[in-house]
Parts: structure tokens; C-alpha cells; sequence
């Protein structure tokens, strides 16, 4: 028999779940109660839930309960990339029995809406669509499909140059005859200054983090959490910060540079260096992050990432009414 309870009310610490989740066949750091409580504890409700089988844990599901659209919603996770159920080791049956006990501890929550955001298939270490298909048979719909960029990391001789479309590799060559130079870094200031310009020029939006809670979750992960940068001499004109999401994909979190050193290409040499080094620290894959928003691609950004080496693959959304 499989039963539930909330984790607030389960005899479980904040390590106890977060070592489950480096343990499972598909967590990542954003299935941590860790790295989900640097939100101010106003932001978010924890309605999080630990699933048991003969006393032992089966399954978590981070969550919580957000009143948007006049609706009601229980949510994984509104303040994480990623959320859906950690698991290991899980039979279709088991999947299947997860799915009908989130939408009854949804209705117990008088909620409206189950929404949540499984990882993509490259995080899981023992690949299993089991959810997906017990989401799908339950009644769960896809609410988008929206599209990230991946590189594996399997080029030879720790050469990406040979995954590189030619454009890309130009420009790799012309940073490095420049003097753009990559290097790991902690100028967060420096470089978060560049990312907001960007974010505000391109887009006209602000960084989904603040320079405060970038720092936070440095500080909270600080071998996880890494920020290299490519210099000219002492300036920092470009940047990317990366989050290891588990022991086999690091994420891309924040691309930037300063335009006004373009013409240096130093973003090629950055991804250049840093698909490298994870590659020697035994990493699988670098995930860019999405290029579709809504699922409206910016063919632009595509073709960016594609010039890596990357390909496209899901980051799919699910839903169900309840009532």
C-alpha cells in the first residue's frame, strides 16, 4: 500500500529529503528543500509530499498551493525549473498509484488545477516515461512543450571544437586571438550588472533571481553553483553561471556579455572552456535551457545553441482540472 503525508508534517529533515533526491534515478538540485528555501518563506507555501511504501520512501513531489486566475493550483514547483516526482527504482504500477494520490491530496486542498514541470529525459539516470504515460492515461494534459538545447559531452580528445558549426568555430578562433581568456570566477557584481543590461535590451525583463539571492544560493551550493567568466585582462565582458543539477547535467542558467565587446565573440570561448572542464569533471550533458517561450520559438537563440553542437528536446508541462 502506498500512502502519503505532507512533508511539513512528515518525521523527515531537510537533509533526509534532500539525500533521497541525490539518490533517485531522476532528482535534481531544484527537487531540493535546500535549494527551494532560499525563497522568502512568504513567497511560497511547502506543500510539499513524501510518498511511503512499507514505511520506506517512495517518491517526493516539492510543491505549493498558488491562487492564480481565479483558480486554486497546486504547483511543482512555482519557484523551481523543474519539479514532478523524485523516485527510484519505480514500477508502472507504483506510477500510476502516484498520479491518483496527487489528485486526491489536490481535491483535499480544495484545488482546481494540478500543474507541474517534469525535468527532461537526459536527467533521469535510468530513463522511464512511466510518469508520462501515467499522467497521460489519468486524465493530464500537456499544458506546452517547450523546447531546450542539449550537448552531449561525449566529444573526443576534450576538443567541442569538433561539434562546433563552422560560424561558431570562427569565432572561437577570434576570441582566442584577441586575448579573451575564460576563467572561473566570484565577480557576481560585475557580472550581474552585464546580465541585467542584457535581459533589459533584448527582452525587457529582469533576472529571474536577484543579485542577493545568486549569492544565496552560491553560498548554499558552492561547488554546484559556479559562475566563469571571459576577461580582458582584469574585465569581466562576459559570463555565464552554472547550475549542476545533478551528478550528470550541469545547467546553463545565465548567458550574458557586454555588448559593447561583441566583436570579441568571447561567449565561444566561454562555452568552449566550460564544456571542457565538465566534461572532465564526468558530466553527460550541458542543457542551454530553453530557446521557446509558450512555445513560440526564438529562432535566433536556436540557432545560437545549435552552433554548439546542441539539439532540441523536451521540457514538457502538465496539467489536470480537478474540479
Amino acid at each position: 500500500m502506498i500512502d502519503y503525508v505532507e512533508f511539513n508534517q512528515a518525521k523527515l529533515t531537510y537533509q533526509e529529503w534532500d539525500e533521497f533526491v541525490r539518490q533517485s534515478d531522476n532528482g535534481t538540485i531544484f527537487h531540493e528543500q535546500r535549494f527551494l528555501s532560499y525563497h522568502p518563506k512568504e513567497r511560497f507555501s511547502n506543500n510539499s509530499i513524501v510518498f511511503y511504501k512499507k514505511n520506506k520512501i517512495l517518491a517526493l513531489f516539492p510543491a505549493t498551493i498558488v491562487e492564480r486566475d481565479g483558480m486554486r493550483i497546486l504547483v511543482s514547483h512555482q519557484g523551481a525549473s523543474y519539479g514532478g516526482f523524485v523516485y527510484k527504482d519505480l514500477n508502472l504500477q507504483e506510477a500510476h498509484k502516484l498520479v491518483e494520490l496527487i489528485e486526491k491530496f489536490a481535491k483535499e486542498k480544495h484545488c482546481n488545477r494540478v500543474v507541474l514541470t517534469l525535468p527532461p529525459i537526459i536527467y533521469q539516470k535510468k530513463y522511464s516515461n512511466y510518469i508520462d504515460f501515467a499522467l497521460y492515461r489519468n486524465g493530464f494534459s500537456y499544458l506546452k512543450r517547450e523546447i531546450s538545447s542539449v550537448v552531449r559531452l561525449d566529444f573526443p580528445q576534450n576538443n567541442p571544437a569538433v561539434i562546433y558549426r563552422e560560424e561558431a568555430v570562427r569565432a572561437l578562433n577570434k576570441a582566442k586571438k584577441m586575448g579573451v581568456e575564460i576563467a572561473e570566477t566570484d565577480k557576481f557584481d560585475a557580472y550581474y550588472e552585464i546580465l541585467k543590461n542584457n535581459l533589459r535590451m533584448r527582452h525587457n525583463v529582469t533576472p529571474t533571481h536577484s543579485l542577493d539571492e545568486l549569492i544565496k544560493l552560491k553560498n548554499l551550493y558552492p561547488t554546484k553553483i559556479r559562475l566563469f567568466g571571459a576577461f580582458l585582462g582584469d574585465n569581466l565582458i562576459a559570463g555565464v553561471c552554472n547550475f549542476s543539477a545533478n551528478s550528470e547535467v550541469v545547467l546553463a542558467f545565465y548567458i550574458s556579455h557586454n555588448d559593447a565587446y561583441q566583436e570579441y565573440r568571447p561567449v565561444n570561448l566561454l562555452f568552449y572552456e566550460i564544456m571542457r572542464k565538465y566534461q572532465i569533471e564526468g558530466f553527460k550533458y550541458l542543457d542551454f535551457g530553453i530557446f521557446t517561450v509558450n512555445m513560440e520559438p526564438n529562432w535566433g537563440l536556436g540557432r545560437f545553441k545549435e552552433n554548439f553542437g546542441a539539439r532540441g528536446i523536451f521540457r514538457d508541462t502538465f496539467y489536470k482540472n480537478i474540479f
